[in-house]
């Protein structure tokens, strides 16, 4: 396998446009029955606020992934739009990408990262994947509510007692 690149993105290109809407194809294919306020993916245009930040994941010449970074406040970022291209999954491409939102999300500052996914069977993997990664289920977070279609997770990005533990020493 070749190295991958993740870079950040600003939706000019053809190829993350198309990705991203494979990716909500596919959604809408995983939870055909849910209702329209339980879709939370964001388009194309979403995407390109002030306040998220896309990365894509490249070998060589060819997009395999994206995910992207929505601030929500000083202290907590939401994942959206974590997608690995068909025909490239199974391959690490996904923990790359998490690792590198991470990281980001560890640089700015932020304290905390969430997501929320479906609840359906569609989605068991995506949340064994987190769930993996060190994410816990939560209640809902920012403008989500409880919706039996949805599951939100998160996990703390630096170790709450620190700042404590050094005040002492």
């Amino acid at each position: 396998m070749s190295v991958i690149r993740i870079l950040e993105d600003d939706l000019t290109r053809g190829e993350m446009i198309a990705l991203i809407r494979d990716h909500l194809t596919h959604l809408r294919q995983l939870a055909p029955d849910s209702p329209p306020e339980s879709h939370h993916a964001l388009s194309v245009d979403d995407l390109r606020r002030n306040d998220i930040i896309l990365w894509g994941a490249w070998q060589e010449q060819t997009l395999v992934g994206c995910v992207a970074l929505k601030t929500l406040d000083g202290q907590h970022g939401e994942i959206k739009s974590m997608r690995t291209a068909s025909g490239f999954e199974r391959q690490g491409i996904a923990s790359q990408m998490l690792e590198h939102l991470i990281a980001a999300a560890r640089r700015r500052g932020l304290q905390r990262l969430s997501l929320e996914t479906g609840s359906q069977p569609g989605f068991a993997a995506a949340r064994a994947f987190y769930e993996r990664h060190g994410f816990q289920s939560c209640a809902p977070f920012a403008d989500y509510v409880d919706d039996p279609n949805s599951v939100y997770m998160t996990m703390m990005l630096f170790d709450q007692r620190a700042p404590q533990a050094e005040a002492k020493a």
